[in-house]
């Protein structure tokens, strides 16, 4: 019966991943109040939703206090500029919603004594010295870099959200997310998926950093959306990392994009950021313990599908 319905809030919800995670929990039958500021969200994304009577958005910024009447199961804490283009141009407000975000989020579950699962970050382990990466491992992140305004936001997020377990008894949940990828994201965000795919579809060069030879491994949305759903349904505190283990460089990801367009644009190397991470690659040993977990969607078949919602996107029909 609806009556007996959970409710979950989703932060960022008209983001890349809240939207996603939104479609998940009503599928699972939670009703969602999703809250964004739309800095770089976009309705676009949660569009589908309007009308439907378990979905309720909210324009707000989760930087200030959050007032919700009612009770609360789950909350989702997914707001944040995610990628370097807009952390680098958004630098304070990602640093606040990292730290005032998180801390009114984590005030929301303790007052209504709900589950709180914080979205935290591969690139806690910064350019990282080991590899593959281990939740245990501490990381190589230097904090006055341009980047670490996005580090270390994460960082202080996940100290934080530690504290209300330690302190308060708060049943906390910390993803770390790896790179990521689907239908929904920005094509202009700078992330290497949508940009190169972007790129090649307009017949535009592939803006290559440094020689390509970086590593990334990339995860379908669904797969990563899986892993966060049943690590808040987990009783399990400590971070854990949800990515897919299959590492390529930058380079290879390029020609795979160039063969699969049949775009004749060139690779033009750029140099490479300040602090860019030079590999990355989650050991994902404790997800598959703790959650049952293991990405399933192959590289080669969710490609194709980012790559047809591009064209969609673009209004570029298939070859």
């Amino acid at each position: 019966m609806s009556a007996a319905k959970k409710n979950a809030v989703v932060t960022g919800a008209a983001g890349f991943l809240g939207s996603h995670l939104s479609d998940r929990l009503l599928a699972e039958g939670f009703r969602v109040i999703g809250i964004d500021n739309l800095l770089t969200g976009n309705v676009r994304n949660i569009e589908h939703l309007a009308g439907n009577a378990d979905f309720h958005f909210i324009h707000h910024d989760v930087t200030n206090y959050i007032y919700l009447p009612g009770e609360v199961d789950l909350v989702f804490h997914f707001a944040s500029p995610a990628s370097p283009i807009d952390y680098l141009q958004l630098p304070i407000q990602t640093l606040k919603v990292g730290s005032l975000g998180t801390h009114n989020t984590l005030g929301l579950a303790k007052a209504k004594g709900a589950t709180y699962l914080l979205a935290s970050t591969s690139e806690c382990y910064g350019d990282p010295l080991e590899h593959p990466q281990k939740e245990t491992y501490w990381g190589n992140v230097n904090p006055i870099g341009p980047r670490g305004v996005y580090d270390e936001a994460k960082r202080f997020a996940e100290a934080m959200t530690m504290a209300y377990h330690r302190f308060h008894g708060l049943d906390t949940k910390i993803v770390r997310i790896f790179n990521t990828y689907g239908p929904r994201m920005r094509l202009e965000d700078g992330r290497v998926v949508p940009a190169f795919i972007g790129q090649a579809l307009q017949g535009q060069p592939l803006t290559v950093f440094g020689d390509g030879s970086q590593t990334r491994s990339f995860t379908y949305v669904s797969d990563l959306i899986d892993g966060i759903f049943r690590l808040s349904q987990s009783d399990y505190h400590e971070p854990v990392n949800i990515g897919n283990p299959r590492e390529m460089s930058v380079m290879q990801f390029a020609e795979h994009i160039l063969a699969l367009t049949g775009s004749d644009s060139q690779v033009e190397l750029k140099p490479l950021p300040t602090d860019d991470p030079k590999i990355r690659q989650p050991d994902i040993s404790l997800a598959r313990q703790v959650l049952g977990w293991e990405p399933r969607v192959p590289f080669e078949e969710g490609i194709v599908t980012t790559l047809a919602y591009f064209r969609d996107f673009l209004s570029i029909p298939a070859c």
